[in-house]
């Protein structure tokens, strides 16, 4: 027969709802009963039942975590600690894959199967945020917000990091530069490039729309993004790139153009994800600590669902560092690369 917490219970001495208690951390029961518990369960292989807990304390300790594009490299990156963090915070991570939030928004999210849910693919259109608001669900995002108050986000400064790169090619003497940006309904692609143009400004360099390309944060947006762009303008020397799977993108099309990078063509990405550091890239980009941007949005929405943060929004805001490898060098003369 299976061990029941009324088995426990008795082995331990005390009565069931303190076993409920005790298992859950309840601060209301004592560290030594706790540890009495515990050590009963343990002796009686008792595996608490996830239904009965929700049922006793109206919640799940599940948190829905909603990633529409997982065949970008850049979101496995921010799973991993993500999970480990809730999981240290007694929550499992429940992965949910949509190309549209539409239908998490009517169904999938908002079924009483998750406590809170974190949000990493928020476009300024998204229909969730609205619909988990309109249901009191806690969620806060991680990497993209949507332009509205009222949740906690953990986001990387877009702006400050598109100012860096703008600062950085314009010291090297380029004048002729380009951006391949991400889509603008989304907060980190509007906000890096505001911050690139704002830079370049500043240091009285203007960036015609001839020399702008945007797209989804894919390797397709780069390589198709640069032949347009060096079909429009074959002087380009420089390119600001959304991220680093676009800037590879661009790498292999200026492989296949015969550029040579970075003597006839300087790139820079943004995330610096472990394969920007591979020899075969050595590209240069915009750093900031990600794992710790999936822990810190973890705490947030953990904070909200315990009670412990009640107050308006928080964000937590990551500064990026440029990370200086083989893809930047000052404007050269361009050999002859197309007959």
């Amino acid at each position: 027969m299976s061990i029941t917490s009324h088995d426990v219970a008795r082995f331990a001495g005390v009565s069931q709802a303190t076993v409920s208690r005790a298992l859950r951390g309840d601060p209301r029961v004592s560290a030594a009963t706790q540890d009495r518990v515990r050590r009963a369960a343990d002796a009686l292989n008792y595996v608490p039942s996830e239904a009965g807990r929700s049922l006793s304390t109206h919640t799940t300790r599940r948190v829905g975590v909603l990633v529409s594009d997982l065949a970008n490299p850049f979101y496995p990156y921010l799973i991993g600690p993500l999970h480990d963090e809730l999981e240290q915070h007694g929550y499992r991570m429940m992965l949910l894959t949509e190309r549209s939030d539409t239908a998490l928004a009517t169904e999938g999210l908002l079924d009483h199967s998750i406590d809170g849910a974190v949000l990493t693919t928020a476009t300024s259109g998204s229909a969730l945020p609205e619909a988990l608001r309109r249901k009191q669900v806690p969620f806060v995002f991680l990497n993209r917000v949507d332009g509205r108050d009222g949740a906690d986000a953990a986001v990387v400064d877009n702006q400050l990091g598109g100012r860096i790169a703008a600062t950085e090619l314009v010291e090297l003497g380029h004048r002729k530069i380009a951006l391949l940006g991400g889509s603008p309904d989304t907060s980190s692609g509007r906000d890096r490039e505001q911050g690139f143009v704002a830079g370049l400004a500043d240091a009285g360099v203007a960036l015609p729309a001839s020399r702008i390309r945007r797209g989804p944060y894919d390797f397709d947006t780069g390589y198709r993004g640069l032949a347009e762009l060096l079909d429009a303008d074959a002087d380009v020397t420089a390119v600001f790139c959304g991220n680093d799977v676009v800037a590879i993108g661009a790498y292999n099309a200026a492989l296949r153009e015969g550029l040579r990078v970075p003597d006839d063509l300087t790139l820079v990405g943004f995330d610096d994800l472990p394969m920007a550091s591979w020899e075969a890239f050595s590209l240069t980009t915009l750093r900031y600590d990600l794992p710790e941007m999936a822990r810190a949005a973890a705490r947030l929405l953990v904070e909200r669902l315990t009670g412990k943060a009640t107050g308006p929004a928080r964000q937590v805001a990551f500064e990026p560092e440029l990370v200086r490898r083989g893809t930047h060098a000052p404007p050269a003369l361009r050999r002859a690369w197309r007959m």
